[in-house]
């Protein structure tokens, strides 16, 4: 069965992931509603030079339907970090990713040469977005697959305005990709980090150099408030990135991938 035009995603009971390339590893996590396809332009410009390995996350595998949190999401890159036989890395999360690598980076230090958060925050969202987000997840639980009606509006949170108006193969292709999604994939995958703690303390025992890039157009996410958030990080290289919103890294892969070229030389 398709819908509009795409293939219904196809769910897996194992880990669905991209691993390309040699020498150090770097680890991608994606956001809410992405897959692990989302880092393809960081997988290309690193790939020659370092281990590149993208993974799909919970609710893009067949283990989306029962309720789970970040620290599942936790032990997950925990144990996909052991089949892959990598013992420390740089992760990058995006978002959600970013979420859970705060906490893996807390959890597991040892495993952890560098942390990349794209678009993340140490702190939880306002009680009003997470009334917000928890009454989509409710209203989409039981669609067997996210309707375009909800699919369309969600690109002004996760794209910035210029890539709304001068993207819009990028913009319409991943509004095509969500409408296959079940709704209740989505709905589980937002209900895992609504109610996290907040880390603006915590993140002070963060004892490896973090990379922040974050799209100056993110309206999900505030630009400044995701700075202030990050504020107690020992090592924070925080970088602005423009013309860009919440998906900075595939938006304006460019100017992410010059800044994570000199953080991953900086690392390794």
């Amino acid at each position: 069965m398709a819908r509009d035009g795409a293939e219904l995603y196809t769910h897996r009971s194992d880990t669905v992931c991209t691993d390309r390339g040699s020498g150090d590893p770097v680890v991608f996590a994606h956001g809410t509603l992405m897959d692990r396809t989302m880092f393809d332009p960081q997988i290309e410009a690193f790939a020659d030079e370092y281990r590149t390995v993208a993974y799909d996350l919970r609710a893009r595998t067949d283990r989306y339907a029962e309720p789970y949190d970040l620290d599942d999401l936790v032990a997950d890159a925990e144990r996909f970090l052991d089949a892959r036989g990598i013992d420390s890395c740089v992760l990058c999360g995006m978002s959600m990713g970013g979420f859970m690598g705060l906490r893996f980076a807390l959890a597991h230090p040892e495993r952890v040469d560098g942390l990349v958060l794209v678009d993340s925050m140490a702190k939880p969202h306002t009680e009003a977005d997470q009334e917000r987000h928890g009454a989509t997840a409710e209203a989409i639980d039981d669609e067997p697959a996210v309707p375009r009606a909800v699919a369309e509006p969600v690109t002004e949170e996760l794209f910035g305005a210029t890539s709304r108006e001068e993207r819009t193969g990028l913009v319409d292709g991943w509004v095509d990709r969500w409408t296959t999604y079940p709704g209740r994939a989505v709905a589980n995958e937002v209900r895992s980090w609504l109610g996290r703690e907040d880390l603006r303390e915590r993140v002070a025992d963060i004892d490896v150099p973090v990379l922040a890039v974050h799209g100056e157009e993110d309206a999900t996410l505030d630009i400044d408030a995701a700075r202030d958030s990050y504020a107690a990080i020992p090592d924070l290289t925080f970088e602005p990135i423009p013309e860009a919103g919440h998906s900075s890294n595939c938006e304006n892969p460019d100017a992410v991938n010059d800044a994570l070229a000199a953080f991953l030389d900086r690392v390794y």
